[in-house]
C-alpha cells in the first residue's frame, strides 16, 4: 500500500496523472489529508467514486500505533510508536512559550555512536520514509488535539544519513496545501555530516540547520562522537560559512553541558574562539541522565558560568529549560526500555 503522507504535492499530482487522474485532484487530497485530516478515503465527497475506489485499493492514510505514551508533569509528551514492521520510534511534544514543539525522529536506531546518547544504544535497523515522519506529526496532534508550531528533526537517527527521505518531510510539512508549518519553524539537526550541510545550503526550502557540537575541539570530540574523526571541526565550521553565505541563515550549535567532561570555563574559552565571526549562537542544553552511560548533568550553578562566560566573550546563547525530567526524556530511552523487555 502506498502511504500518500509521503507524498509532496508535486509527487501527489504525478501519481494521480499517472493513474489517469487529474492533477488538481492532489490539492483536494491535501485539503482532506492536512486541513480537515480525514481518517478514511470515503470521507472525501468531493472526489469521484472511482477515485475513491482506487484509493481504497491501492494507498493508506494509517496514523501510527501508540504503544506508550508518558506525559511529564511540565507538559512534555513522550511517545513510542510502532511501524508497520514491528519496530518503534519516539516522538517528544515540548510546550514552549512561543507555541508547541515537535521532535521528530527519522531512522529507527542510529550508527553515529555518541557515547552520552540513548538512541545509539541500539544500532541502526532502517531509515524512516517520508510518510512515517509526518505520520508522527498527524498522530500527535490527533491524540492531543493540537496544532502543532514548531518542528525539529533532532529525535532518533541522523536526518542527514536519511537526507532524500528529511527533505521530501520538510517539503511537506512546509507546503502551504500541507501542515503549513513555516521554513523559519522547522529545524533539522546533524552531528555533522559535511557534505550534507554543503547539500543543504542548495534546497529550495530553507529551514533552520543546527550542528551537534558538545565539544569544542577535536580531542574530546573524537572521544564523544566518532563522526568528528571523519569530519573534523574545522570541516564543519569551514561548511558552516559556506552554508551561511548560501541562505544568510543563522546557525545554532547544539551544545550538551556534561559534568566534569566539556563544562569548564577553558571550555567555554575555546568554544567562543571556534565559533567567532560565524552567524551563530549556541544552545546550551542540560543532560538527560542515561543509565548505561557514566555521564551527569552539569549542575545549575556551573552552566550559568558557562553561559556567562560564552556572552561575555561575544557570543550568544540560550540555556535551554530542563524538560521531561520525570519521564525517559532522554532521547532513544524510551525504545531502549521497550526493545529490552
Amino acid at each position: 500500500m502506498i502511504n500518500l503522507y509521503g507524498f509532496t504535492l508535486e509527487e501527489m499530482q504525478s501519481f494521480l496523472i499517472t493513474n489517469s487522474y487529474k492533477k488538481f485532484n492532489a490539492s483536494q487530497l491535501f485539503d482532506w489529508l492536512y486541513v480537515k485530516k480525514a481518517k478514511s478515503f470515503q470521507e472525501m465527497s468531493n472526489l469521484s467514486k472511482e477515485l475513491r475506489a482506487f484509493l481504497d485499493e491501492a494507498c493508506a492514510i494509517d496514523l501510527l500505533k501508540v504503544q506508550q505514551h508518558q506525559h511529564s508533569a511540565d507538559g512534555t509528551h513522550k511517545f513510542l510508536f510502532e511501524l508497520y514492521d514491528g519496530y518503534a520510534i519516539e516522538t517528544v511534544l515540548m510546550t514552549h512559550d512561543y507555541g508547541l514543539s515537535l521532535c521528530v525522529s527519522s531512522q529507527v536506531g542510529c550508527n553515529m555512536g555518541c557515547s552520552f546518547c540513548a538512541s545509539g544504544l541500539k544500532k541502526k535497523n532502517r531509515n524512516l520514509t517520508s510518510a512515517e515522519m509526518v505520520s508522527q506529526v498527524m498522530t500527535v496532534e490527533d491524540v492531543i488535539g493540537v496544532k502543532i508550531t514548531h518542528l525539529v528533526v533532532m529525535g532518533t537517527g541522523e536526518p542527514f544519513d536519511n537526507y532524500d527521505n528529511v527533505i521530501r518531510f520538510v517539503k511537506i510539512v512546509n507546503d502551504a496545501k500541507g501542515l503549513a508549518i513555516g521554513q523559519r519553524h522547522i529545524t533539522v539537526s546533524t552531528c555533522g555530516i559535511v557534505p550534507m550541510i554543503i547539500a543543504y545550503a542548495d534546497e529550495p526550502v530553507r529551514s533552520n540547520l543546527a550542528v551537534s557540537l558538545h565539544a569544542p575541539n577535536d580531542e574530546l570530540r573524537n572521544r564523544l562522537m566518532p563522526i568528528n574523526k571523519r569530519y573534523p571541526l574545522k570541516d564543519i565550521i569551514a561548511a558552516c560559512e559556506s552554508y551561511f553565505e548560501k541562505t544568510s541563515r543563522r546557525i545554532t550549535f547544539e551544545y550538551l553541558l556534561l559534568s566534569g567532561v566539556n563544562d569548564t570555563l577553558a571550555h567555554a574559552d575555546q568554544l567562543s574562539d571556534l565559533i567567532r565571526g560565524l552567524n551563530a549562537y549556541v544552545n546550551l542544553i542540560p543532560y538527560n541522565r542515561v543509565a548505561e552511560f557514566q555521564y551527569e548533568q552539569t549542575d545549575m550553578g556551573k552552566a550559568m558560568q558557562f553561559y556567562d562566560r560564552l556572552t561575555k566573550r561575544g557570543i550568544t546563547a540560550t540555556l535551554r529549560k530542563e524538560q521531561g525530567s520525570d519521564i525517559d526524556a532522554a532521547c532513544g530511552q524510551l525504545r531502549f526500555k521497550h526493545e529490552e523487555k
